[in-house]
């Protein structure tokens, strides 16, 4: 079944940035989240998602009440939302195998909405830009197609990518939304920035350097964290890159060099850290092969769960 925009099946013949102009609402409600302030999201009640991730929980969900994302340049950020079950779900894609993670957000959202007789499904996409390479453009037509592909209805609602996320200043472009937060009890999405990316998160970095597809790493029926396992051979040439200057491992290791957040060069070097630190993570992080749990505490924050106590 289509892709739809009010009922009517979107026609992906013709360039997105033309389709998207004949729909008035879907421009404006771009325009609208542009011109939002970034809010700082703190750690109580998130579920942070890092590239290559997703996780789906529901409103029922008493530890996570925030799905969010951020550091997105010419990475799509993406809700799925079925309206009848409130289930919703948030993934950060980088155009690495497109049409199959659009399968699994969709069967992850459809699994917690089996009991649900009303609602529809509602998609929302934001983030990318006008960028050089036209990487940003390529995955917004990816996207579009893998859910048009679907053999379920799904209702485009929000479309804040590629040029509708632009800026540009001294002739570079960038991108205006970097991030996104999404209020599973009330579904809002909004602008949103967080301080906070953990847990482990040079470790979940680090399977993005090494080439990890996509993960789902959510339980909403245990309401908990699952980190792992994960496996990779010594990442190649790790010394070199630790020695390099920060321009050539913006130059080196970004889609988009120019576009990529302050603190890009640091957390690369960070996790380049995590990976000499641990060659053979199947010793060093997983020996009993099995993931690291995370569960939300009183306060709201993740803490881990000891396996000798489960």
């Amino acid at each position: 079944m289509p892709l739809l925009v009010n009922g009517e099946r979107i026609d992906l013949a013709r360039p997105a940035g033309d389709v998207i102009h004949s729909y008035p609402h879907l421009e404006e409600k771009a325009r609208v989240l542009r011109g939002q302030p970034a809010q700082i999201v703190g750690p109580k009640g998130l579920l942070y998602i890092q590239q290559r991730e997703f996780a789906v929980t529901t409103p029922k969900d008493a530890s996570v009440s925030i799905l969010g994302s951020d550091d997105a340049t010419t990475c799509h950020l993406v809700v799925l939302r079925h309206t009848g079950s409130g289930a919703t779900c948030l993934t950060h894609c980088d155009g690495s195998d497109t049409q199959a993670e659009v399968s699994l957000i969709m069967n992850a959202v459809k699994s917690l909405s089996d009991d649900t007789e009303c609602g529809r499904l509602e998609v929302h996409l934001v983030g990318g830009f006008k960028d050089d390479r036209q990487l940003s453009q390529k995955l917004t037509n990816q996207l579009l197609r893998a859910f048009d592909l679907l053999q379920d209805d799904v209702h485009l609602v929000t479309f804040c990518v590629t040029e509708l996320n632009d800026r540009e200043e001294k002739d570079n472009h960038f991108p205006i939304i970097y991030g996104i937060a999404v209020n599973v009890k009330t579904a809002e999405i909004f602008h949103a920035t967080f301080p906070d990316r953990g847990p482990d998160e040079d470790l979940r970095s680090a399977c993005i350097l090494t080439g990890a597809t996509m993960t789902n790493i959510y339980d909403a029926k245990t309401e908990q964290l699952h980190i792992g396992p994960f496996f990779w051979m010594p990442f190649p040439h790790v010394d070199f890159w630790l020695e390099q200057d920060d321009k050539q491992i913006l130059q080196n290791l970004s889609t988009s060099p120019l576009a990529e957040p302050p603190h890009f060069v640091s957390h690369i070097r960070s996790t380049l850290m995590f990976l000499k630190e641990h060659p053979f993570p199947d010793l060093s992080l997983f020996p009993n092969r099995k993931p690291r749990l995370y569960k939300k505490s009183e306060d709201g924050l993740w803490e881990r769960i000891c396996l000798e106590t489960m």
